[in-house]
């Protein structure tokens, strides 16, 4: 990308696919992913699970709040109070029965809701088999959600440094740099930088031992 002289002309491209070493261990970890939460074309993306990820749309607070069911603490999945507070609720929409994660601000994180919808439409056009891919917003009234992929793994962050008891195996570091550095490319194609925001609590885990990035902003 630019930044860097590679020292690893040995290693095959990051827009090819990476062959498992025959001598591999399988991790007990899933995929990871980035958060992402934006491109230029629609591009048809699969889940860890195969099914396709759902264009970019409105959602309506109360299919939110069916889905969180009314916003419980028993589905609350993180909390953060930097630069836009905000919680983020494990759901499951009533439509179709996906699992999602639903992230709402406070009340004063985004005042603004064409601001909101501006920033959230830019992110939810970005696809990648690598990010957290947002599938849709709410902005009724004071409200302002974000609905995105559920990564059910927790974060590399947790993987890192609140498990001593199981590490996380150095093939799967290895994996995870890999993935990060196919993301970052994507997203610089797309002029969606993200190094600034680039940190261990925005790589989630799948069900599949995928890491996948998380891209939308707090603020």
């Amino acid at each position: 990308m630019g930044c860097f002289q590679s020292r690893t002309t040995h290693l095959a491209s990051p827009d090819e696919e990476v062959p498992p070493h025959p001598e591999e261990v399988k991790s007990d970890l899933p995929n990871a992913a980035v958060s992402n939460e934006g491109h230029k074309e629609e591009v048809q993306v699969q889940d860890f699970v195969g099914q396709e990820v759902p264009a970019f749309r409105e959602y309506a607070l109360a299919e939110l709040r069916a889905a969180t069911n009314g916003f419980s603490s028993d589905f609350i999945v993180s909390e953060s109070g930097d630069k836009a507070p905000n919680v983020v609720y494990r759901g499951k929409l009533k439509s179709n029965n996906r699992l999602v994660a639903i992230k709402r601000f406070s009340k004063l994180s985004w005042p603004d809701p064409h601001q909101f919808l501006t920033e959230a439409s830019g992110v939810g056009k970005v696809r990648h088999k690598r990010l957290v891919n947002l599938i849709g917003y709410c902005a009724e009234g004071e409200e302002r959600l974000l609905v995105a992929e559920y990564m059910p793994n927790d974060t590399l962050s947790k993987h890192l440094f609140h498990w001593e008891k199981q590490p996380l195996p150095w093939e799967m570091r290895v994996r995870v740099a890999y993935y990060i550095a196919q993301v970052l490319d994507h997203c610089n194609a797309q002029n969606r930088k993200i190094y600034h925001d680039l940190n261990a609590y925005r790589i989630l885990f799948d069900e599949v031992q995928f890491f996948q990035h998380s891209l939308f902003p707090p603020q």
